[in-house]
């Protein structure tokens, strides 16, 4: 993360902000040009996102919960894995050294590296005239042969998700206005529960090993739920019914669904939710669900794996299949 060439201000930076957080033994206190991670016998799995200022978080939104959205957005993937995790590199784009900026974010990014038992290993700073971004690549450990890929679900499995789906977009939705901010206008604590669900998301690296121990197949939800489901089935070769009645949401979820501010569609293909999607076979999905009642986190068979490979095809209260126009967001 330094370097003797780079300016003296840049160092300075680093060493106030981001040395703290460097305390794993292989970061060498972020004077090195690398670190070294230490395996242990274990196989490393590597994740990486980076968010973008006005494209994953609003220029207004708090320091703090934008630093924490860069780590967990990553320890979310690795949670879907089945991989504990091991540590992260840092890299900031950034407009001016601004310590108003800085202070909460170093700290944000130390309390969460902290709960989650992944230190900072290094990484990078750079000046940029463009939008605020934060790049985090992640590193995990899982036994050999172990790590839970997309590819694997089979005909029969069910379709679990963690948590609620829909709360992250509905944050944003309210955030810029619109039905969903009018729909829950006198409900400050709804509305506040939604916006805290898109900028803090709540990665599910307690269930790790549940999902290593009971998953075919599994990825975490971040572009939508239909979508993400289509590449889950597409990388296994196989397609899904889902009950949409069954799909998880929040209380403020149901409300502005209830009050029409939001129809079914918006909620499965909204991204940002950064829950666990998986395929466990039937036999296994007691044992799962015991694993994550006792870790605190609720589970919901939403539907189950079929033969073939058409898309995943959603169906309303009657049994009639919804047509989604939008199955996810895309960058592109």
């Amino acid at each position: 993360m330094t370097d003797p060439k780079q300016s003296s201000g840049e160092d300075t930076l680093i060493a106030r902000y981001f040395r703290p957080l460097a305390t794993d033994p292989g970061a060498f206190g972020l004077v090195d040009d690398a670190a070294i991670l230490r395996a242990g016998g274990d196989e490393i799995v590597v994740t990486a996102d980076a968010i973008v200022e006005g494209v994953h978080f609003l220029a207004d939104d708090p320091p703090d919960t934008i630093a924490r959205k860069a780590l967990r957005v990553n320890l979310s993937d690795l949670a879907a894995k089945g991989a504990l995790p091991a540590g992260f590199v840092l890299t900031l784009a950034l407009r001016a050294h601004d310590d108003g900026w800085l202070a909460p974010v170093a700290r944000a990014l130390g309390e969460d590296a902290s709960l989650f038992g992944c230190p900072l290993l290094g990484g990078d700073t750079v000046s940029t005239p463009g939008p605020l971004m934060i790049s985090v690549a992640a590193f995990g450990r899982v036994a050999p042969g172990k790590m839970v890929r997309r590819g694997g679900a089979a005909s029969g499995d069910l379709i679990v998700v963690t948590g609620t789906i829909g709360d992250a977009a509905l944050g944003l939705a309210i955030l810029k206005g619109g039905a969903v901010a009018t729909a829950l206008a006198q409900d400050a604590a709804a509305s506040r529960l939604l916006v805290d669900r898109y900028r803090v998301p709540q990665p599910r690296n307690v269930l790790a090993e549940a999902v290593r121990d009971h998953a075919s197949a599994a990825m975490d939800v971040s572009d939508g739920l239909a979508g993400d489901l289509a590449k889950l089935c597409a990388a296994s070769q196989v397609s899904a019914v889902i009950d949409s009645k069954s799909v998880p949401l929040s209380a403020a979820a149901a409300t502005a669904l209830a009050r029409g501010a939001v129809g079914i569609e918006a909620i499965v293909s909204g991204g940002d939710d950064y829950e666990i999607l998986c395929a466990i076979p039937e036999a296994h999905f007691a044992a799962f669900a015991q694993a994550a009642g006792l870790a605190g986190v609720a589970v919901t068979s939403i539907g189950t794996v079929t033969a073939g490979v058409s898309a995943p095809r959603f169906l309303d209260a009657q049994g009639r299949e919804i047509a989604l126009k939008r199955l996810s967001y895309s960058h592109f």
